[in-house]
């Protein structure tokens, strides 16, 4: 479930891409050192009542959440690699980091069209994730857990698109998947 979730974020930032610019070239491959971050969900956030989280809260919350993408989107635009992994869960990013999931996202009709082949995270930033991310806005947050959201964008039509999943450690956010 949690890839499917995964493949379904990633194909819309796909989709949102394809009408952006050709992605630069690669910087030359340094590998960042990895952030401490998100684990798996506690048993007791599987368990979460999302009904618990005060309006205070749910507001103060989305406030922060959209900030947190609104800096973000900078650090895409700039073409940021490493501050950008430093926004990253640990977990998160070692799934992008993996040769399979490198090769599946490298078998993506748009990459194939461009030949672009995957080898490395700062890879899949370039490629993938500036040309399709550095104009996200959040209208809409889910609380999944006591220190977890999603946050969605949501079209004129309405639809809710999911964006990113992310754990807050005090006052810093993580994204996890």
């Amino acid at each position: 479930m949690k890839r499917r979730k995964f493949y379904l974020f990633f194909f819309m930032a796909l989709l949102l891409g394809c009408a952006s610019n050709p992605a630069p070239e690669p910087a030359p491959a340094e590998e960042p050192s990895v952030p401490a971050a998100a684990a798996e969900p506690a048993a007791e956030e599987a368990a979460f009542d999302p009904g618990s989280i005060s309006r205070e809260v749910f507001d103060s919350t989305k406030v922060d959440v959209q900030n947190f993408i609104q800096n973000l989107n900078r650090i895409i635009a700039g073409k940021d690699y490493r501050a950008w992994v430093e926004h990253l869960g640990e977990n998160y990013f070692a799934e992008i980091s993996s040769p399979q999931f490198l090769s599946e996202t490298s078998n993506q009709p748009r990459l194939k069209t461009q030949k672009i082949v995957l080898n490395s995270a700062e890879d899949y930033f370039n490629h993938v994730v500036v040309p399709s991310r550095a104009d996200d806005r959040v209208d809409d947050i889910e609380f999944v857990g006591q220190n977890r959201v999603k946050a969605y964008r949501v079209t004129p039509g309405g639809q809710r698109l999911r964006l990113y999943e992310l754990e807050g450690f005090g006052d810093t956010w993580k994204i996890i998947n």
